[in-house]
Parts: structure tokens; sequence; C-alpha cells
């Protein structure tokens, strides 16, 4: 469920926008969908798990507020974004 400290390191050096760059919008919403399918795989061996459903579901209200914002800052840059993560259709 977690995501190994490699696997975010990694995450973080495809989507920031520079060197130093570790909590930028793109960069948390790369996480939370990266978690967001961790936890999504979980649920479907566990349907009974209702606390992680609703943590799953509280991820799921970040990601989306995260993503409006940068759609109204930076039209660009979301659209880049969800093609990368392929969240949207």
């Amino acid at each position: 469920m977690a995501i190994f400290p490699e696997q975010r390191k990694e995450i973080i050096k495809t989507f920031q926008k520079h060197d130093k760059d570790c909590g930028s919008s793109e960069v948390q919403v790369a996480l939370l969908t990266e978690r967001i399918k961790n936890l999504t795989e979980h649920l479907k061996a566990n349907p009974k798990d209702f606390l992680s459903r609703r943590g799953l579901m509280m991820m799921v209200g970040k990601r989306s507020a995260l993503l409006r914002y940068l759609k109204g800052e930076a039209p660009a840059s979301y659209k880049g974004l969800v093609e990368k993560l392929g969240i949207r259709k």
C-alpha cells in the first residue's frame, strides 16, 4: 500500500520542475495518483476494508482539488500532467 522511498524519488524526479522541487502541485498529484493506484489494488482484494476506502476517497478529493488549482493556474502544465498520468479521458 505504501510507496517505497526509491519509487517516491523516481516519481519526484519525473515530475519536478527544477532540481530542488519536491512539493509542487504536479509532484503532489503524481504521488497521490500512485497511492490511489496502490490502494485501489488493495481494495480489490479486501472489499470490506471500509476505513481504507474512506482514505481512498479523501485522497481522490485532494487530488481533484489540486488538479482544479493547476487547471486554473497553469493549463498547459495541467494538460501535460493529465496525459502523462492517464487519469482523465
